[in-house]
């Protein structure tokens, strides 16, 4: 069976990404899945759900990955690069002498610990002195109240690392921060702060500029080079994506109208808009930005997957606008007006009409980055595709975002 493994960013308090937490379809509760001592062997690894490798769903950051009691008791994680993972030990394990003192020789033989779902049961005090990382879900640390204040305190002087999990909203990031949280998870990022409304700068006259006119009916690359001359920050930037390997693996672009030529309408507005887009960003962490480019490169590929039109790229702009509202701290609905787009776009930007072509690919982006699996094969069904299929357009759209990102920021 073939196996999906989505990944959930863990932020620090610059809110960058630290590492990602690894969630696996066949495994139970989105764990490692269960296998048996039969099974954990090194012939096993190399035929299972990390054959792409770990460092490739992850780009060199630590990944998290639940496991079960069995696989730990197994010594399972020891099959895999102490550098790479932190083992988490799940909530509903039971604890034992012979859990523990399993989980000592894994800390031992150099992998760092987490406790997940951690509720400040008495029970858990038998890890702590070997333990790295504590994740405990925000709504436990507020029924805990001022306990869990001095719990996090205390965690901290002695150098475990907490985790707030389900961080929703930026005013929950603030408030768990000045309590001395150190690592947050949740979709807060993917959330505008309504209090800060930050409208475009200025001194993106260029960018404007180029946007209209790749949304011209008369588009003309005359015109666009034009513009691009003027600024040698667009032209530096137009060669670097250009000379991308991912963009362009044959021959060497030397002049910006060779580059124009080269690209064809169609790339010379994806350019356009991911050039917008990066400009947007201001200030926000780089991690909207690259999902920006996961759901646009993954909505582009499900189109050609389809036999949709690409020109225009309507597909690349949905998955490139989708996170507009948290880059710019307004309301969806508010921004699309100012779009020069058409209506089907605009229902599927703002989530409605959630079952035509586009609402079901903006669903498919939540899927994945959701590990929502029954949704994906809902999606695959709809698409007339395997869910094998889906799943590696999306992983190609990943390694994709992790290139354009270094293009064009």
């Amino acid at each position: 069976m073939f196996s999906y493994v989505a990944r959930q960013a863990i932020y620090n308090v610059e809110k960058r990404v630290f590492a990602y937490e690894l969630l696996f379809r066949d495994g139970d509760s989105n764990c490692f899945p269960d296998m048996s001592p039969d099974e954990a062997t090194s012939s096993m690894i190399a035929n299972s759900h990390l054959t792409v490798g770990i460092e490739d769903i992850t780009f060199n950051k630590p990944a998290f990955i639940n496991f079960h009691k069995d696989t730990l008791l197994y010594r399972f994680p020891s099959t895999l690069d102490p550098m790479s993972v932190v083992i988490e030990i799940v909530e509903t394990v039971e604890v034992n002498d012979e859990l523990v003192q399993a989980c000592k020789h894994i800390r031992n033989l150099g992998y760092q610990l987490a406790l997940d779902d951690y509720d400040f049961a008495p029970r858990w005090d038998i890890f702590l002195p070997f333990v790295d990382y504590i994740k405990v879900e925000v709504e436990e640390i507020e029924k805990q109240g001022a306990a869990a204040v001095a719990k996090i305190q205390a965690f901290n002087a002695q150098g475990i690392k907490v985790i707030a999990e389900k961080v929703e909203t930026h005013e929950q990031f603030e408030r768990f921060k000045a309590m001395g949280v150190k690592l947050f998870q949740g979709y807060f990022l993917a959330r505008p702060e309504m209090i800060r409304h930050r409208d475009l700068n200025t001194s993106l006259h260029s960018v404007t500029e180029l946007v209209s006119l790749s949304n011209s009916p008369n588009f003309d690359t005359k015109e666009v080079a034009k513009v691009i001359e003027k600024d040698v920050g667009l032209a530096y930037k137009l060669m670097r994506f250009i000379n991308n390997p991912m963009i362009n693996k044959r021959q060497k672009i030397e002049s910006l109208q060779h580059a124009i030529n080269y690209m064809g309408h169609v790339e010379i507005k994806k350019f356009i808009a991911l050039l917008a887009l990066a400009n947007m960003r201001g200030e926000k962490p780089s991690e909207l930005l690259i999902q920006s480019l996961v759901r646009a490169r993954f909505c582009s590929l499900m189109s050609i997957e389809l036999k949709l039109p690409e020109n225009p790229p309507t597909s690349f702009l949905l998955g490139l606008f989708s996170m507009l509202d948290a880059l710019l701290d307004q309301q969806m609905e508010h921004l699309v007006e100012k779009l020069p787009v058409g209506e089907e776009l605009r229902d599927a930007l703002c989530k409605k009409n959630i079952d035509s072509t586009m609402g079901l690919q903006m669903r498919a982006c939540f899927a994945f980055e959701e590990a929502n699996w029954e949704e994906i094969d809902y999606i695959a069904l709809q698409f007339e595709l395997t869910g094998e299929r889906l799943y590696t357009l999306y992983y190609e759209a990943m390694h994709w975002a992790e290139n354009m990102n270094s293009s064009i920021s």
